[in-house]
């Protein structure tokens, strides 16, 4: 991905387009073959040229043309006929974009097909499920990978739809009016390129596609974001259920020896409030003045790189997280039956009011048990039920026993995991 982005990929897209509209130019009789000939053999620049020239020009792309004709010759005069700077940086931009995009795909398949194996893995491992931080009620590991599942493939089905806003170009001239450019120019151009006309550009694209790009891209790492902090709680000393990948030779902390640190899930938090923060500025990137200004330009230059390759980078780390991951279901199921199982409390209130008593009535049973046992050190609120007289009178030793059968809670998983095909 850092390839992408380096100066020297992006002189040889500027490169590309130059000679995509000299082509299409020669196409339709504006100029002749043998000259678009010779450019394609002779084109080429050299980027600490174009930086020298740019500082006595202060104009990139002027610096940019007058390198690529140092190398072309007479034929040079062919190049940039009837164009403006942004014809060549919106389009070249598109063509960067489009590979960044391609990259990311890749890895956005690598990590759902890590998160839907781990979830295979882990359909049937029952795990306390958490609201507000507080024990809720049991699910399995796998259904919480699940959920994780859903999200990032509802963000490829995002990035499918991106790929066809963002591939786009024009070679539209000065404020957009192909007033020295044949708009056929612009189709084959972009034909060639794998690209679609802009269909109403002003002098430059609008920022609108840009800006779904990096609302795109935030998006996604917020939900890597999430993951990571799921991770980073469920790696807790006092939760451990789940504990990043420890290897050989790693060390924890310089001053405690004992440490073992989620510090990729760290890193990726980190990392998304950077993609997070270019959201904000690709969308004050929208509001150019009239036909167009460049303050956009200096926004984009830091903006895209940093987004594309910390996505990517984002990606890769969070695949092997996960195929890595560490997962501890003996700890999981001593978390849940913390208390004597108080998070069957429900299963117990639900049961009550099967044999008649009032919702209210077999609440206050079921919570004031409940909290009688999350109250003491060795509290049992399956024993404490067992023994309520105002319980036994309804509910049966058996029919006490299955309001503490998790089995209950997952009868229906399959449903959702069927969904997804785990």
């Amino acid at each position: 991905m850092g390839d992408l982005w380096t100066e020297n990929y992006k002189l040889k897209t500027w490169l590309q387009v130059e000679i995509a509209v000299c082509e299409a130019q020669a196409e339709l009789g504006y100029i002749p073959a043998e000259a678009v000939e010779t450019i394609k053999a002779k084109a080429n620049f050299d980027a600490a040229r174009v930086l020298e020239i740019e500082k006595e020009v202060k104009h990139d792309m002027i610096a940019f043309l007058t390198n690529v004709n140092e190398y072309v010759g007479e034929a040079g005069r062919y190049i940039h006929l009837g164009m403006t700077s942004s014809d060549v940086l919106d389009t070249a931009l598109a063509l960067q974009l489009v590979a960044s995009l391609d990259v990311i795909m890749t890895h956005v398949e690598r990590l759902i097909q890590a998160i839907r194996y781990q979830a295979q893995q882990h359909r049937d491992t029952v795990m306390i499920g958490r609201s507000h931080g507080i024990h809720a009620e049991p699910i399995t590991f796998g259904f919480k990978l699940a959920g994780w599942l859903a999200e990032m493939l509802r963000h490829r089905d995002r990035l499918c739809e991106l790929q066809k806003r963002i591939a786009v170009g024009k070679i539209s001239g000065a404020v957009g009016t192909y007033a020295n450019v044949d708009p056929q120019i612009e189709a084959l151009t972009c034909q060639n390129l794998g690209l679609e006309p802009d269909p109403a550009s002003t002098q430059v694209i609008s920022r609108d596609r840009h800006a779904e790009y990096v609302q795109a891209l935030a998006l996604m790492t917020a939900s890597i974001e999430r993951f990571a902090v799921e991770i980073r709680n469920l790696q807790r000393t006092d939760v451990l259920e789940v504990e990043e990948y420890f290897s050989k030779g790693q060390k924890g902390s310089s001053a405690m020896p004992h440490k073992r640190n989620p510090i990729r899930s760290e890193r990726l938090t980190g990392m998304a409030r950077i993609v997070r923060g270019h959201a904000i500025a690709a969308l004050e990137n929208i509001a150019l003045w009239h036909e167009r200004d460049i303050s956009h330009s200096s926004v984009e230059r830091v903006m895209f790189p940093d987004c594309c390759i910390l996505t990517h980078f984002m990606l890769v780390e969070a695949t092997d997280l996960i195929k890595t991951l560490l997962v501890y279901p003996e700890n999981m199921r001593r978390n849940m039956n913390l208390y004597g199982g108080v998070v069957f409390s429900q299963r117990v209130l639900l049961a009550l009011v099967d044999k008649g008593l009032s919702r209210e009535e077999a609440y206050a049973i079921a919570q004031s048990n409940a909290h009688t046992a999350w109250n003491t050190d060795d509290g049992d609120f399956h024993a404490l039920i067992a023994q309520d007289p105002r319980v036994t009178a309804h509910l049966s030793p058996a029919e006490v026993e299955a309001c503490f059968d998790p089995k209950a809670h997952l009868k229906n998983l399959d449903r959702v995991y069927q969904r997804l095909n785990i």
